[in-house]
């Protein structure tokens, strides 16, 4: 592959909550590769991720705003095209915790990582592919769109303390594939990262401090490599996929399966089910749709 293939000069990203942690590497990788950068996050932390990437030599902005604002969501894409001539790329990545078993949940917390991660999705994705198709009903030069949405293995594993959590990083994953289907025409793609690395967001489980002398398999570098990838011309012709990533590992993984088909030519009755559907789940101790997930996830 040709070194300009995944050059990213003279193009420009924003990237959400990149202050610290996943974003901060991620939108020094895509500094690094030769894109200009709006670094969104709340507080000083933004600027200081600006002032790593201009004092290595690239171009970056700050925006402080939270992605969930709407209005505020289009001031960021705005501040990208005004500053830097255009937008490229988007790496959706700003989020929160507030675990609790579902029992326990209050609607605050509920709410707030809703609207952080799966509204701030949203909010960011919409203003970027309105620009993108825009773009593309203008022009008769293809339209270069690149929007990453960054899930979580919460999805796949339902982390039975993170309802909330796992119900935005599933809706994340399905709003990106509808992005995908809805402006392949116009040359843009959409895929999501399930990432493993140590951030504040992680520094309490065990497993991120797990490493040798040789690698730290949980260093956000690892995953910003990836990102870096997608973001640039020689992932164009990938789109709606799910990555996981962590260390030297990336997973793709597949749509989901139909198990077994139970067919009848006429009408089922209750009864008819618990003999006929009952009786394939009779040896079963439940979670089964979680089970090759769960292996898939720690392959």
């Amino acid at each position: 592959m040709a070194e300009s293939d995944v050059s990213l000069d003279g193009r420009s990203a924003v990237v959400t909550g990149a202050g610290a942690g996943l974003g901060r590497a991620e939108a020094l990788r895509l500094a690094e590769m030769g894109a200009s950068v709006v670094v969104n996050d709340l507080g000083d932390s933004a600027d200081d991720v600006v002032a790593e990437i201009t004092g290595a030599g690239g171009a970056a902005v700050a925006h402080h705003g939270s992605v969930s604002d709407f209005d505020g969501a289009k001031a960021m894409v705005d501040l990208a095209i005004e500053t830097f001539g255009d937008l490229d790329i988007v790496v959706n990545n700003a989020g929160v915790l507030r675990d609790r078993t579902v029992f326990n949940m209050s609607e605050e917390e509920w709410d707030i990582v809703i609207d952080v991660h799966l509204k701030g999705h949203f909010c960011v994705t919409k203003w970027a592919t309105a620009h993108w198709r825009e773009q593309a009903k203008s022009s008769t030069e293809p339209t270069y769109g690149r929007l990453i949405g960054t899930s979580s293995e919460a999805w796949l594993g339902a982390s039975p303390g993170q309802p909330n959590y796992s119900a935005a990083k599933a809706g994340i994953v399905a709003l990106t594939f509808s992005a995908a289907q809805a402006c392949r025409k116009y040359g843009v793609t959409a895929n999501v990262i399930c990432p493993r690395a140590r951030t504040a967001m992680t520094d309490d489980q065990p497993w991120v401090h797990t490493q040798d002398d040789s690698f730290d398999r949980f260093s956000p570098e690892h995953v910003a490599s990836l990102v870096g990838f997608l973001a640039s011309p020689a992932a164009e012709r990938i789109t709606g996929e799910v990555f996981v990533v962590w260390g030297g590992l990336v997973q793709i993984v597949g749509g989901p399966r139909v198990e077994e088909r139970l067919e009848r030519d006429d009408a089922w009755t209750p009864e008819l089910l618990a003999a006929e559907l009952g009786g394939h789940f009779a040896d079963r101790e439940g979670l089964g749709f979680l089970q090759p997930a769960r292996a898939g996830m720690m392959g």
